[in-house]
């Protein structure tokens, strides 16, 4: 797997699902059968049974898309890891949790493909929540390298802030006063880096926050 990483992540940029799934099947099937079997091997006269279990970890968003049969990342559906619509990310910049897994959007697909309940082409959408080929590949929903970006940049414009307000000397400011210290922020990234304000950070915002720049 790792060593088709790198051809994985071109063609999953270029949104090419039916290449990526050629060229990952075989991958795919042995590891399913490793999955599913058993080695024995005999350890101080003792034999012992070992299972097959894949961990994977730092998935390029756009690759979790592909392999997980996602819309792509201009999608209404904008997680990864779970449901949210942009509305609701934007109402809710705090309380998220995962809520995807490999099983269900397998689940999802089926009802894409099929159709069972006779539903019109956006009623299908909101209820299979972005679903829009089949998923392939199993990867744990654990955090990206895309949510780690937004995440670093979130608390490093927070501390921007509380230093253009110089915080430490008086903690105890008002809403208006830190609303101030965002604007003032908000319009030297403008200025310096032509960063536009925004409700909810998204993923080009965050990399050239943290760039060198």
């Amino acid at each position: 797997e790792l060593c088709c990483k790198p051809l994985c992540l071109m063609l999953a940029d270029e949104s090419d699902h039916e290449t990526l799934t050629a060229i990952l099947s075989p991958l795919i099937a042995e590891r399913e059968a490793m999955k599913n079997s058993q080695l024995l091997l005999e350890m101080g006269g003792i034999l012992r049974t070992f299972k097959f279990i894949f961990r994977g970890t730092g998935y390029d968003e756009k690759l979790v898309r592909e392999v997980e049969g996602l819309e792509a990342s201009g999608s209404t559906y904008i997680c990864t890891l779970c449901d949210a619509t942009r509305l609701e990310a934007s109402q809710n910049l705090v309380f998220h949790s995962i809520t995807r897994s490999h099983t269900e959007n397998l689940e999802r697909y089926e009802i894409w493909r099929s159709n069972p309940y006779h539903e019109s082409v956006d009623e299908l959408r909101a209820r299979v929540k972005g679903v829009s080929a089949k998923p392939f590949i199993e990867t744990v929903p654990s955090i990206d390298a895309l949510h780690c970006d937004i995440g670093n940049a979130a608390e490093f414009y927070r501390i921007f802030q509380m230093e253009i307000g110089e915080v430490y000397k008086n903690p105890d400011v008002s809403k208006e006063e830190r609303k101030r210290w965002q604007l003032t922020l908000d319009k030297h990234l403008r200025k310096k880096m032509n960063l536009k304000p925004m409700m909810r950070m998204s993923g080009n915002f965050a990399r050239k926050l943290m760039s060198k720049e």
